[in-house]
């Protein structure tokens, strides 16, 4: 006789993906939320694979065929690399990364252990977020003028502040360095070995970091929190870690070969790629080759995120009921990960709706107080800058975005669900229930 448990855990993995009436109704309480969508081309498009092959897409306020960035979805396509190149006997996982570029290239080691493919492609390497003389001239296009030499000097002078694969710690340079040592191991440039390795064999003919004149035409327009059309970006050192640009039904394709069981290419890859390998931050998480595990009562969901200055966007599936979700957004400061888990397990709660937050006038000479830079990790950083009476935050790596003051000392952001403490010597980051401090430094 079976146990509920087991009866529940039956009932899951018969389960549909959400038709498309439920999952346009879903679209439109988050689209809602964009400012003036209707003039500024802003809305999602959500890609589903069905367990019988089918494909669905059900879009708001953009095209279903739009070309859209991924962002730092490109992890998993360098891990797929990495996994074929273990396939064919090119590289090891265990190989130090240093093993595949130029003699004068050095590379933090620790207790003598130096950093591997392995632990770049989990997220483990010890290496930080961003390298610290990450200065981009236009913070529109951040990664645009990172050049390879800055990445080896950071390096070069960078101790690792805790022991190789001991901790998860995400990591753009890291995937960055994998993806270029991948290419100087292929003696190809990261966008033709990603061409060559993955998107040709799977016939991905709309995946690309320089787009056709046919994937410009359908390219939607990234924005910002408030409406504004940004810059795309460009990432030519940091290829690996988030530079591809994509659209719905590619995505599918790609979730779909991941599911393929046959010896189709790359299956073999595709699975090592997937397999976890590590834990990843806490007690339900783990991850594989770039590939992030999410262990849920029914099973696991395969996943990963990207976030570029104008795109948010989502890629999972589930390996045991064969289902797949692709959301892909062009507003760069709305999360799509809730919608994603939400479509594959209905059981994820979706995010709830911001709080709503009363803006009051503070007199000029408070605001000029908290100008200036504050340090809330070594390589993360808050610059707070003013024009007349509005006050602006710029975090590391990403856009500027307004900050509007609810009393003298706090104050929320539009763009993201996030406030404010300031003080006139640090201030206090709030957000997804963290309170982060950070000290001023000039």
């Amino acid at each position: 006789m079976h146990t509920i448990a087991a009866l529940l855990l039956v009932f899951a993995l018969q389960q549909p993906l959400p038709a498309d009436s439920a999952v346009r109704a879903l679209l439109a309480t988050r689209v809602r939320t964009f400012p003036d969508t209707a003039k500024h081309g802003e809305g999602i498009v959500v890609g589903l694979l069905d367990a019988n092959g089918a494909r669905r897409m059900v879009a708001l306020g953009v095209d279903s065929n739009g070309v859209f960035e991924i962002g730092s979805i490109t992890k998993t396509f360098t891990a797929t690399i990495l996994a074929d190149m273990v396939v064919r006997g090119e590289v090891r996982l265990d190989d130090p990364v240093a093993k595949y570029l130029p003699s004068s290239a050095h590379i933090p080691s620790r207790n003598g252990r130096q950093i591997t493919l392995l632990d770049l492609a989990t997220q483990s390497s010890g290496l930080p977020r961003m390298p610290s003389n990450f200065a981009p001239r236009d913070p529109t296009n951040p990664y645009a003028d990172y050049s390879v030499d800055q990445m080896y000097a950071f390096l070069a002078g960078y101790q690792l502040p805790r022991d190789i694969g001991e901790t998860y710690e995400y990591s753009n340079l890291g995937m960055g360095l994998l993806g270029h040592a991948l290419a100087l191991k292929a003696g190809l440039s990261y966008e033709d070995l990603v061409k060559r390795r993955v998107l040709t064999p799977l016939h991905m003919s709309e995946t690309a970091i320089t787009l056709t004149p046919a994937m410009r035409s359908r390219l939607q327009p990234g924005h910002d929190a408030e409406g504004n059309v940004v810059p795309n970006w460009d990432l030519p050192t940091f290829a690996g870690a988030g530079a591809l640009r994509s659209t719905a039904n590619d995505m599918l394709t790609f979730l779909a070969s991941n599911l393929d069981t046959t010896a189709r290419p790359l299956t073999r890859a595709m699975r090592d790629a997937r397999t976890p390998r590590r834990e990843a931050g806490s007690p339900t998480m783990r991850i594989g080759l770039a590939w992030h595990i999410l262990a849920r009562p029914s099973g696991s969901i395969v996943w990963h995120n990207g976030g570029t200055g104008g795109y948010r966007t989502f890629a999972g599936f589930d390996p045991v009921r064969r289902v797949g979700v692709v959301v892909l957004c062009n507003n760069g400061n709305e999360s799509m990960d809730d919608i994603g888990f939400h479509l594959l397990d209905e059981t994820f709660p979706l995010r709830p709706a911001p709080a709503q937050h009363t803006e009051v006038a503070v007199d000029s000479l408070i605001l000029q107080r908290y100008v200036g830079e504050y340090e809330l990790a070594p390589t993360f950083h808050i610059v707070i800058t003013r024009e007349a009476a509005h006050l602006f935050a710029q975090a590391t790596a990403q856009p500027r975005f307004g900050i509007f003051a609810e009393s003298d000392s706090t104050f929320f952001l539009k763009a993201v669900d996030a406030q404010m403490t300031l003080r006139a010597d640090g201030l206090v980051l709030h957000q997804n229930g963290q309170h982060i401090p950070g000290r001023k430094l000039r």
